[in-house]
């Protein structure tokens, strides 16, 4: 029972805080929990915060899509339909970004901590074969994370011409300003798609490095 309210803590507990991490992970390690483990919590927490956004961001473009084509209603209420959908889209765009510094901060403590203690070895050979892991692990790693800033740095794209029509259409909310939004609609789509695929992509290399990190601990 214990293990396991631990292990809801490390998904719980805020991260990404930088003058708390150290003494969160020193305590987390007191627990039992290496920053291992630590880093592979927090490339779950940034995979599904990927999922999310991704669905996130494909309902909000259909609800556009909904809202702009409906003919007749309160503007007023359009407006704020889609000031609503476009705000939750930020939010998850915004717990990615957190997400992935997260996963960055522990991994820099444990690559860190890794290769300081690859000179506390007396033995040569183990000391060779620590090194080889540490540089095979660090490899994945940074494949994984390529991939999540790479489908990252896709959603600002996506979410610049949305935020942009939402603006217009508080200060013009007319038939011609839905318009001009439906029109807008047409290029977001291409974007989202692309956004799909490497989010994709990117939930996929995060698996794989869950799955290595956790195989190793076996």
């Amino acid at each position: 029972m214990l293990r396991l309210m631990l292990a809801v803590m490390l998904l719980l507990m805020p991260f990404g805080l930088s003058s708390c991490d150290k003494a969160y992970m020193a305590t987390m390690e007191k627990m039992g929990y290496a920053k291992r483990d630590i880093l592979s919590n927090r490339v779950k927490s940034a995979r599904d915060a990927q999922e999310d956004a991704k669905k996130e961001i494909q309902s909000t473009l259909e609800q556009f899509g909904q809202v702009v084509s409906y003919e007749g209603g309160d503007l007023e209420a359009t407006y704020k339909k889609l000031s609503g959908e476009l705000q939750t889209s930020e939010d998850s765009a915004k717990s990615v970004r957190k997400r992935i510094a997260d996963v960055e901060s522990v991994a820099d403590a444990l690559f860190s901590e890794w290769e300081e203690e690859l000179g506390h070895y007396s033995s040569a050979d183990l000391r060779r074969k620590s090194q080889a892991k540490l540089t095979q692990t660090k490899g994945r790693y940074r494949e994984m994370l390529a991939a999540m800033k790479r489908a990252e740095q896709r959603i600002e794209p996506v979410l610049k011409p949305l935020r942009d029509q939402v603006l217009y259409l508080k200060h013009n909310l007319n038939a011609r300003a839905l318009a001009a939004i439906k029109g807008e609609l047409v290029k977001v789509d291409a974007q989202v798609d692309q956004l799909v695929k490497d989010m994709n992509r990117s939930i996929a290399e995060a698996d794989k490095f869950i799955q290595s990190m956790e195989k190793e601990s076996d």
